[in-house]
């Protein structure tokens, strides 16, 4: 990269870092450091107001997000500088190729080309689970274990048990679901039983 051009990207970056640093400033002095209760105005967290006080817990975490955001694309335009002054700016810190100036004009403080991007995208989203869970019991290890040769008492008979009773989805989140009773997986399959025939009683049998 020649020198002009790394130029404009570092008068770039100083002007993204200084617009960060504003920001971060001016979520700081909205009072994020004070008591949720001083902020909000209200003379107690108990009161007949719990809607407004939600809404200004809401709002708080809200500001916390996007000031720990804006801190972490600070590291990143701060990194970059450091790069420039070292030399090794716009190169892929993962297979050391030139990263292409589209990709730079888009982020300039990115440190991996395009394809090596999408490559370890693809590789965390393909992760497997730790080997380890097999080997280690609940309620550390992992209990759904459908699929497996086990008809004990496990992680997913435990959630059926309390998701018929209500869960935070609704209809819309779940495909095929056309009621509340249909929201969580499974829902007829026996519990606490192996096969449905292990459900009857001698009152079903007589009665039949």
């Amino acid at each position: 990269m020649d020198k002009k051009l790394l130029e404009n990207f570092r008068t770039r970056l100083l002007h993204e870092k200084k617009e960060l640093e504003q920001e971060i400033k001016k979520i700081n002095d909205s009072g994020i450091g004070e008591p949720l209760k001083e902020v909000s105005g209200e003379l107690s967290s108990y009161d007949n107001h719990s809607s407004d006080l939600g809404a200004e817990t809401f709002e708080r975490g809200k500001d916390i997000a996007l000031r720990d955001n804006q801190k972490v694309i600070l590291k990143k335009v701060n990194d970059a500088l450091g790069r420039i002054d070292k030399g090794s700016y716009g190169y892929c810190e993962n297979c050391g190729g030139e990263i292409p100036l589209e990709r730079l004009e888009a982020v300039p403080y990115a440190t991996l080309c395009l394809r090596c991007r999408e490559e370890i995208e693809a590789r965390s989203y393909t992760m497997k689970r730790p080997v380890e869970e097999k080997a280690i019991s609940p309620p550390f290890g992992r209990t759904f274990l459908d699929g497996e040769d086990s008809t004990g008492y496990d992680g997913e008979d435990a959630w059926q048990e309390v998701a018929r009773y209500g869960s935070a989805n609704s209809p819309q989140d779940v495909g095929g679901a056309e009621s509340y009773e249909d929201i969580y997986i499974d829902k007829e399959e026996p519990r606490g039983t192996v096969e449905r025939i292990d459900n009857l009683s001698k009152e079903d049998v007589i009665n039949e």
